[in-house]
C-alpha cells in the first residue's frame, strides 16, 4: 500500500510538474509564433501556436536597427559584470558570517536582515543617486544591485554546512582565512555559486527600471529590456496613428515586431539555463550521500 500510495503521489507531482512546464512554454510558442507569421494573419487573428504564412520580416526590422543589436551586446557584457561582481561581493559578505568569534556579528546579521524588509524608496534613492554623482552612469546599473541579501543568506547557509574539521585542519596547517575560503570552500560551492550566477544573471537581464529611472540622458547605456520597452511603446504609438487613418497598413506589422523583439531580447537568456543545469542537479543532491 505505502509502494502504491507513493506511486500515486509521484505521479501526481509529475502531472503538475508537467502543467507548469505547459503553462510557460505555450505563452513562448504563441510570441514565437506571431513574430513569424504574415502580419495579415496576426490581424485576422488566424494565429495560435504555430505560424501562418511565415515570414521574417518582423525579425528583419529588429536585426537591421543598429542600436538594438548595440543594446544587446551592451546588456550582454553588462550582466556579466554584473554576476561576477554579485557573486565576488556575496562571497566576501557570507564567508566572514560563518564565524563564531566575529566581532558584532549579531549587529550586523541585524543589519542586513533589516534591509530585507524595510527600503528608503524610490525618491530616495534617486536623491542618493544624484548626490553620488551616478546619474547617466553606467555604474549605476552595477553598484546599487550588486548584492542580494536573499542570495547571500542561501550561500552563508550552505557554508554552514561545510564540516567545521575541514576548516580547523586548515588553519592547523597555517591557513589563513582567504585561503580557507578560495582552497576549500569555494570549489566545494560550485553548484550553489552557478544558482545564484543563475539569480544575478537573470535579475540583470531582465531589469530595466533603474535605467529608466537613471539613465534618462544616456540612450548608449539603455539595457534590451528598456530598449524593448521603448520600442513597443514607439509600435503601440505607430499603431494607434494607423487606426485613426495617418499611417494605413502599419498595425498590420506592429504585432509581429513586438513579437520578434520579445523573442530576441528572451532567447539569449533562456540558453543559459541547460549549461547550468548540470550544477543545478548537483545542488539537488547535496547531502543525499551521508558518511
Amino acid at each position: 500500500m505505502r509502494t502504491r500510495s507513493r506511486s500515486t503521489g509521484d505521479i501526481i507531482i509529475a502531472l503538475f510538474c508537467l502543467l507548469v512546464v505547459m503553462l510557460c512554454v505555450f505563452p513562448v510558442l504563441n510570441i514565437l509564433a506571431r513574430s513569424l507569421s504574415d502580419p495579415m494573419a496576426i490581424v485576422n487573428r488566424q494565429v495560435s501556436y504555430l505560424p501562418v504564412n511565415p515570414t521574417l520580416d518582423s525579425y528583419r526590422y529588429v536585426f537591421l536597427d543598429p542600436s538594438f543589436t548595440r543594446s544587446m551586446v551592451w546588456t550582454a557584457v553588462l550582466t556579466i559584470i554584473c554576476t561576477l561582481v554579485s557573486l565576488a561581493i556575496t562571497v566576501l559578505c557570507a564567508f566572514p558570517l560563518t564565524y563564531d568569534n566575529l566581532k558584532g556579528k549579531g549587529i550586523i546579521n541585524t543589519l542586513i536582515i533589516f534591509t530585507m524588509y524595510f527600503n528608503a524608496g524610490t525618491i530616495p534613492n534617486y536623491i542618493l543617486m544624484k548626490d553620488l554623482g551616478l546619474l547617466n552612469n553606467p555604474l549605476v546599473l552595477i553598484l546599487p544591485g550588486c548584492l542580494s541579501v536573499f542570495n547571500m543568506i542561501i550561500l552563508r547557509s550552505f557554508f554552514y554546512g561545510v564540516p567545521d574539521s575541514l576548516k580547523e585542519s586548515a588553519e592547523l596547517d597555517g591557513a589563513n582565512p582567504f585561503t580557507i575560503l578560495v582552497r576549500i570552500y569555494l570549489p566545494l560551492s560550485a553548484p550553489v555559486l552557478a544558482t545564484l550566477a543563475l539569480f544575478y544573471a537573470v535579475g540583470r537581464w531582465n531589469g530595466f527600471s533603474d535605467a529608466l529611472l537613471y539613465m534618462t540622458s544616456a540612450p548608449q547605456y539603455h539595457p534590451i529590456q528598456l530598449k524593448l520597452y521603448n520600442i513597443i511603446n514607439n509600435l503601440s504609438s505607430i499603431e494607434v496613428a494607423a487606426q485613426e487613418g495617418i499611417a494605413g497598413g502599419v498595425p498590420a506589422a506592429t504585432e509581429g515586431m513586438k513579437a520578434a523583439a520579445v523573442m530576441f531580447a528572451t532567447v539569449p537568456i533562456l540558453v543559459v539555463y541547460p549549461w547550468l543545469q548540470r550544477y543545478f542537479i548537483a545542488g539537488v543532491s547535496i547531502g543525499a550521500v551521508k558518511g
